[in-house]
Parts: structure tokens; sequence; C-alpha cells
């Protein structure tokens, strides 16, 4: 584990490589597993106050799914997460012309009807956060449907750092990102001495 700041990085962060591939997994994340996608308590307002730019992209399923369970529920775990179409879904999700799933906040975001592009648990995945004590724990979470996004991101030789510096920048800010990639080339520079 790196220890910068108040977050534990994973070594797998830095060591991992990953590049999404849409073209492959059609972007199964958001339709596999049981529960919706993790939200931090700052966005259930941004999602209550976006909803209605948002509704006109969602699905009949998507809005049938939002308007009988709200914008966000408290899930099994009694966290907070987005809410699922019969259970399996996310109600945000929608299918383009290869049917390829996108998300609903996201396409919004880009025809700027609003500043939120997405909820930080989509944007940073594979990384996983977890709030421990004093500390955020930054983990990269290996999942079967991803092997392709691994698969390109070996070719490319892109870790999941970089390939996840957006987001990262959007969680944890420029100077933290900063930070890491000197640790990353530090520690790339003492092991080639």
């Amino acid at each position: 584990m790196i220890d910068l700041g108040k977050t534990l990085i994973s070594q797998d962060v830095i060591e991992k490589q990953f590049v999404c591939n849409l073209t492959k997994c059609k972007g199964a994340c958001c339709i596999e597993g049981d529960l919706g996608a993790p939200l931090d308590k700052d966005e259930l307002q941004i999602l209550e106050d976006i909803y209605p730019i948002v509704k006109p992209y969602l699905r009949k399923e998507g809005i049938e799914a939002i308007e009988d369970q709200g914008v966000w529920i408290l899930d099994d775990y009694q966290e907070f997460s987005t809410p699922l179409i019969n259970n399996k879904e996310c109600a945000y999700v929608v299918y383009d012309e290869n049917n390829t799933l996108k998300c609903a906040i996201e396409l919004a975001h880009k025809e700027g009807k609003t500043d939120f592009k997405k909820p930080i648990s989509c944007h940073l995945y594979p990384i996983r956060l977890s709030n421990l004590k004093e500390y955020v724990a930054v983990n990269y979470d290996k999942w079967d449907i991803c092997s392709d996004a691994c698969t390109l991101g070996k070719e490319l030789q892109v870790p999941v750092y970089q390939f996840l510096k957006e987001p990262l920048i959007r969680k944890f800010g420029k100077n933290w990102f900063d930070e890491l990639t000197l640790f990353v080339q530090s520690q790339s520079n003492s092991s080639s001495t």
C-alpha cells in the first residue's frame, strides 16, 4: 500500500494496466452485479437537482424505476446507490445504436446540459474507494467482465492510475495526482538502478 495524504493506494493501481474497451464489453459494468453504482453523500442532492435534465435521455424502464424508487436509494448494505431496473441494470443506463450501454447522466453532460459528469464511483471504475477510520482506501477491482480492458491496457501499456487520471483528479485533486505520479516515477527510477 502507498500512503499518500489521507489515502492508502493499492500497488495494483500503479502496477496493473487497464483501458476500457467498450466495443468488447458493451458497458457490462452498468448491468452486472446485484447493486447500483455507489454514491457519495454529496451526490444525492445533485441527482435530485439534475433529474429533470437527465429524464429526457432515459429509457421508459429507467424513468419508471427512478419514479418508483427515487433518484437514489439506500441499498442492502445501508449505502447510497443508484436504483436498478428489475434488480439488474442501473436505472440511468441507455443503449446506443450498437447496443452498447451508456450513462444518461453522462450524455446530458456531453451535451452541456449539466456540469455533473456521472457518479464518481462510475467515473473511477475499476478503482473502488473504501472509507476507513482516517483514510480512504484506493483499490483496483479486478472483474472478469473487464478482461478485454486489461488486455487492451497491456497492449497500450497504460497503468490503471494513468487511465483514470481525470476522475482521480476530480476526486482527490491535481496535487494528489501529481504526488502519486512522482512516487511512481521515483519507484521506477530506483528499481532500474
